[in-house]
């Protein structure tokens, strides 16, 4: 069992991944998919005026600031890319089935309806936000697509217990689902060759980094998004999936590639 995660940042390359997840999947591999949207989100924020903001938070996380217009945002950004990923895994012969965690609450989440934030130096709370930090991952519902015939493609969208609809981080959706179906392998596919020692060299990526490692790292090397994608990674390692991969989703063959052992490997 595999779970790929699909950035959604600029230059991610959408086709070529598509393509090797059809070849994985006529080798005999049995995948699902979680994909992101910022890009397509941010884009289409602009388009309608309400552009997004960044924030950054005491410990140094940068996430998206999700008032329910972004929210909005958000679910059209992803579902536009949902579908447009199933049709074209659909084309490939690969009977995709799309959804997100609203869908028969797949990803139930509480909401985060204040976060704290550092701005100009001054720390501040921020109210009437829509993300949310996964509880429960309903399993039966992915086991079910899968037992008959449908391959997953998942939107990090949750679903809180009074029914609202949130923004989730989608590397921390991946690695909740792989650990919860018991996943040998969780690949977050990004814009960068993996984790870097040196941002401004996109060939320093440091391939190989131990469970008892990764908090270092995250605290000491990892910078902006890359921190979210170990932090998944961690979270994976403790739900039992056996190997995180954080690789280059711009080239051709990137999961094929990733599995041979190109990008940062976080072994258990």
């Amino acid at each position: 069992m595999l779970v790929v995660k699909i950035g959604g940042a600029s230059g991610v390359n959408i086709n070529s991944i598509v393509a090797d997840i059809a070849n994985q999947t006529e080798s005999g591999e049995k995948l699902i998919v979680v994909h992101g949207g910022s890009e397509r989100a941010t884009e289409l924020g602009e388009q309608l005026g309400h552009p997004p903001r960044f924030v950054t938070s005491a410990s140094g996380h940068i996430s998206r600031y999700t008032d329910k217009r972004t929210l909005e945002i958000f679910l059209m950004a992803t579902g536009l890319l949902n579908r447009r990923l199933v049709g074209q895994l659909q084309r490939l012969g690969i009977n995709a089935f799309g959804l997100s965690g609203l869908d028969g609450r797949l990803f139930l989440a509480e909401r985060k309806s204040t976060i704290r934030i550092v701005e100009n130096g001054k720390r501040k709370i921020l109210r009437d936000d829509y993300t949310g930090r996964i509880e429960n991952v309903n399993i039966e519902a992915v086991r079910a697509l899968q037992d008959t015939g449908h391959m997953p493609v998942v939107a990090p969208i949750a679903i809180s217990d009074t029914g609202e609809a949130l923004n989730v981080d989608g590397d921390r959706a991946a690695a909740h689902l792989a650990g919860t179906i018991k996943a040998d392998k969780l690949v977050i596919l990004s814009n960068v060759s993996g984790l870097l020692s040196d941002l401004a060299d996109p060939n320093s990526y440091i391939p190989n980094i131990s469970a008892h490692d990764i908090d270092d790292a995250i605290n000491n090397i990892a910078r902006g998004r890359m921190k979210r994608k170990l932090i998944a990674a961690r979270e994976a390692l403790d739900a039992g999936v056996k190997q995180i991969i954080i690789a280059n989703g711009k080239i051709e063959q990137p999961i094929t590639k990733a599995l041979k052992g190109e990008g940062t490997l976080i072994n258990g």
